[in-house]
């Protein structure tokens, strides 16, 4: 009990803001996990720019092709 205790105290203001503001980082988490998803489905980039347009296109929805 002692440490959830000091736990609760030590995040507090954190507490105080989810359940003021209703901000958490979920988004983050979420976007986190896409880009580790497509790190593990291409097992590693060759460099950081290939990484970096893989990011791109998937969040960003691009497609290769423009549809008209």
């Amino acid at each position: 009990m002692k440490k959830v205790a000091k736990t609760l105290i030590n995040y507090k203001s954190g507490i105080n803001n989810i359940i003021k503001y209703g901000i958490n980082n979920a988004k983050a988490e979420r976007f986190n996990g896409a880009i580790q998803r497509l790190n593990h489905i291409a097992q590693g980039y060759r460099n950081f720019d290939n990484l970096m347009m893989a990011i791109l296109f998937y969040n960003g929805k691009l497609g290769l092709f423009s549809h008209n």
